[in-house]
Parts: structure tokens; sequence; C-alpha cells
């Protein structure tokens, strides 16, 4: 018997037993869909996670307080950097071009009748070259400002149409911690960074935010949050950060573990895409779970099939057909169900994907190598499986076959 035929005698048996070849197909079709969108996500995540650290600057390094292990073991921020460390490494390390500390604290924010709990950050000037952020309106407070502890705050766009919807925020006041600050500016579009709203923060000097919010922390000056600092090119990076390190640690009398981290951005980075890389093949393997699952059912119920249909294998058997033409008929069909059903949902995977990035700010997209694979995968696990009830059926006796018809 030619290959075609056996491929339209497989096709018609199938076509016969729609509601049957339907919910065959079924575990393979979630597995596939499961498949490609579990591995779409995690893609899209790490490209959002690699287009949020490059929004952060060129060339930026950050100096974080406390050691990594006192960072892992404890959730106060060690109060291990100040104001004065900052001062140090603009002076004295030369690979530097800007350094931007800052202050971070949750505070409640009033105007008028209209209250809510945002991130105030104290900082100076620099922040906006070393974090590449623009003043969309308005201006930015300037160095006197800084020196003089002026009440004056920057606001994010959000912020702004939270507390001044249809008017100008310029020149307005909002409270801070019971606090008035005069608005002088609104802050460029930043979008999310790490689960935080950078539009939905508040923007005041540093010397304002020490003295008059949050007061002395630490028994050695003015206590920072995180020193940001710019190389002054990418070449500049590595230097930057050996010189940082030998600073803070003649500063900080250091002879064994350092109080504080100096992370690159390309480190944060690597870090973010092992986890979600990490996420993703956990994604995967857990949906590729269903997949065998699928072919489990592909299995059964071809068993099922071969005893149902004793009968015509008999018959065939007894006018002519050879083992092979009865184990490949079986076999073409368990791979059709499962070619068509890897089809079915990958269609349904991308369609997913596609509403995904639609309607979230993670950018999905469908791998053509995952699309490969899962298909591959799902019309292998067809053929895999279904050599068991193939054989079965080729090893059939013609005689006890139609005798138990």
């Amino acid at each position: 018997m030619k290959l075609i035929d056996t491929v339209k005698m497989a096709t018609t048996t199938l076509m016969a037993n729609k509601m049957r070849s339907s919910l065959t197909m079924l575990g393979i079709i979630i597995g596939n869909a499961s498949v490609i969108g579990m591995i779409g996500i995690g893609q899209g995540a790490q490209e959002l996670a690699s287009e949020q650290f490059e929004s952060l600057g060129p060339n930026v390094l950050f100096v974080i307080p406390g050691s990594r292990q006192s960072r892992r073991t404890t959730f106060e921020t060690p109060n291990t950097l100040v104001l004065s460390d900052a001062e140090a490494i603009a002076s004295q390390v030369p690979s530097v071009e800007n350094v931007a500390p800052q202050i971070n604290g949750r505070f409640l924010v009033t105007v008028g009748n209209r209250n809510n709990n945002v991130l105030v950050t104290g900082v100076t000037p620099d922040f906006l070259p070393v974090r590449s952020f623009v003043v969309e309106q308005g201006r930015f407070f300037d160095d006197t400002e800084v020196r003089r502890s002026v009440r004056v705050a920057v606001i994010g766009p959000e912020i702004a149409s939270q507390f001044f919807p249809n008017q100008n925020p310029i020149g307005q006041t909002i409270k801070v911690r019971n606090v008035n600050f005069e608005v002088i500016g609104v802050m460029e579009e930043k979008g999310s960074f790490l689960g935080t709203n950078q539009d939905e923060t508040v923007y005041i000097p540093l010397t304002t935010m020490a003295n008059q919010l949050v007061g002395r922390t630490s028994q050695f000056g003015t206590q920072v949050s995180i020193i940001n600092v710019s190389a002054r090119d990418p070449n500049s990076i590595e230097a930057a950060r050996f010189q940082i390190e030998n600073l803070l640690r003649l500063r900080h009398k250091i002879v064994g573990e350092d109080d504080f981290v100096v992370e690159t951005q390309k480190d944060v980075l690597n870090i973010v895409d092992t986890v979600t890389g990490g996420l993703t093949i956990m994604l995967a393997a857990i949906s590729g779970i269903s997949l065998l699952v699928g072919g489990i059912g592909v299995m059964n119920i071809m068993l099922v099939s071969v005893t149902e249909r004793t009968q015509e294998i008999g018959l065939r058997k007894a006018i002519g057909a050879t083992e092979e033409n009865i184990l490949l008929q079986f076999l073409i069909e368990a791979v059709i169900i499962s070619a068509a059903g890897g089809v079915i949902g990958t269609a349904i995977g991308v369609g997913g994907l596609t509403l995904i990035a639609l309607f979230s700010p993670l950018p999905t997209t469908a791998s053509p190598v995952a699309i490969a694979l899962a298909v591959g995968v799902s019309g292998g696990i067809g053929l895999f499986f279904g050599v068991v009830p193939a054989r079965q059926a080729a090893k059939l006796d013609p005689i006890v076959a139609l005798r138990s018809a």
C-alpha cells in the first residue's frame, strides 16, 4: 500500500470520530499553548528588564550601603554610607564624571483634600545627568537651593495628574509631612523600574530632605540611601569601581568584609537576566509536563481505538495488509492528532502573547525557535506514544481478531 493511501485512510478514520479525535488533541493543544506562552512571557520579562536598566543612564554605577550578607539577612537598610562619602568620591576619584547621592523615604503628600503616600527622594542637581532624567515642565532646583535647604519640589507626571488635574502645577504648593513645598517643575515620563513607579515620585533638595524631613540618622553624618555615580566613558567603569571601593575602604577603615557594594548597570542586569532566564526555563518545564500528559492521552485513546477496531484490523490483514501497513496507519493517526494539536496550540499561544503585548507593558513575542520546538516536540510525542498501540494493532492475529469481533 502506498504511503499516500495510508495517510488518506488514517485521516478518514480520524474524521469519522471527530469528538474522540478532538478530545485526544486537547492535551497537546494545552501543552503547546502553555510552552509557547510561558517562553514568550519569560523572554518578554528579560527584554523589559533590559529596557528598564538601559533607561537608568549610561556608564552608571550604584554604591549601595551594607554588605551583601547584611542586605540578605535584614529588612532595614544599613546606614553605612553618608553624604561625605559621596563628596569624597566626587573630589578624589578621577574616572568619575558626576556623583548624585540620594535619600529615599515614603511620606504623606497632601494638596487640599487630596493625599497619597508616595516616594519622596532627596537629590542634588547632578541626579539629572547621572540617571538620564529630563524636566518636561518648569525647572530643576540648583546647587544654591540645595545649600540653602530651600523648600522646593519637582514632581513626577503622575503626581501632577493626581494632585493638579486640569491645572498648571508650577507655582502650586504641596505638603510633605505637613511641610510646605513650592512646585517648580514636572519630570518627563519615565515609567516603572523593578516595581517602583518613577513617575509617582517627589524630588526635593537632598539637604532639605535630610534636615527637615528625616533628620540625622547616622552618627557619622547625613545618611544616604544610595550614591549614583556616572563614569567618564564605558572604558572607565571598571576603573571607577576599583577606585571607589579602595577609597571607601580607606574612609571606613575596613579590614574585613566591605560595608558597601558597588554595582554596575551590567552587574544588575546580569543578575536580573539570570533570575528571569531561570524562571523561563522553570515555566517551560512545567508547561512541558502538560505536553507529556497530552502524549499519554494520545496513547490511551489509541489503545482504546485498537480494541474497538479489532474487526477492521483482522479484515485488513486477512485480505493482505502487512504488519508494516497496520503499524504505519496507527502511527500516522497518532502523529496527525499530535501535529494538528500542536498547530492549534501554537495559534492559541501566539494569540495569547499578542493580547498580552497589547494590554500590558510586557513586550511579549512568540519566538520562532519556541514555535518550531513546540510543534516538533508535539509531533515527536505523537510518534513516541503511538508506537505501543500501533505495535499492538500490527501484532493482532487476523483469525483471533475476526473471532473476537
